[in-house]
């Protein structure tokens, strides 16, 4: 399987991921169009990882439009697709939903399963939050996770796309990267955890088993 995954800051990678990738023997092929403008082909695509960024999808960029009209050819085509955060977004968005301001949520906050869809997920997960945007459920989709602010964290459609609003791939190393370079953007957040805060938090360990549950489930 060829893993094409869009990268929208140098500090949020695929993180677990990629380690589900090596799992199953796949080749990974990582783009950051926001600085080349260079996106893989539908036909070239078996599954799709759309990763966050500090942009918002109703930013009129040309890279984020033609970023679309690949994710609208792989959504007709049936290909799997994960999104997080803006690439989440950047779904609904493709899809006709609105991306509308949203509680600032900045840090680990829990996330209560909402769907029986996917088999055997846990009813509760402590995440990690990095957003301030958020998205229409798409008709057709199924709400899978809330949190206490923000009611629409998470959907799950056809059984080959899912969007988290949240993030389940960091791990150690990238939350590290991620809080270092990106900390000013705690202040003023409504979960009130500094950067500090975050860095003392463990990833929990079952982020890394509930994604690999995810991308099994959009692609199996």
């Amino acid at each position: 399987m060829r893993i094409n995954v869009l990268q929208h800051t140098p500090n949020e990678g695929p993180g677990s991921i990629q380690s589900w990738s090596q799992k199953h023997h796949h080749q990974m092929f990582i783009y950051h169009p926001y600085q080349y403008n260079i996106l893989p082909s539908a036909a070239e695509t078996d599954l799709l990882i759309i990763l966050g960024g500090p942009m918002s999808p109703n930013d009129s960029t040309e890279w984020i439009l033609r970023e679309r009209e690949l994710i609208a050819q792989l959504l007709e085509n049936e290909t799997p697709i994960f999104g997080a955060c803006f690439g989440a977004q950047q779904i609904a968005k493709t899809l006709g939903y609105q991306i509308t301001k949203g509680p600032k949520e900045v840090g680990f906050a829990p996330v209560y399963l909402k769907s029986k869809t996917i088999p055997h997920l846990p009813a509760e997960l402590l995440a990690l939050h990095w957003h301030e945007e958020t998205f229409e459920i798409p008709a057709g989709a199924d709400l899978l996770f809330s949190s206490d602010l923000l009611e629409n964290q998470g959907f799950v459609m056809n059984h080959r796309v899912i969007g988290l609003q949240f993030h389940f791939e960091p791990q150690a190393d990238d939350l590290r990267e991620i809080v270092i370079n990106d900390g000013n953007y705690t202040k003023d957040n409504l979960l009130n955890q500094t950067a500090e805060d975050i860095l003392k938090t463990p990833v929990p360990i079952e982020n890394k088993a509930v994604m690999f549950q995810l991308l099994d489930y959009i692609t199996e």
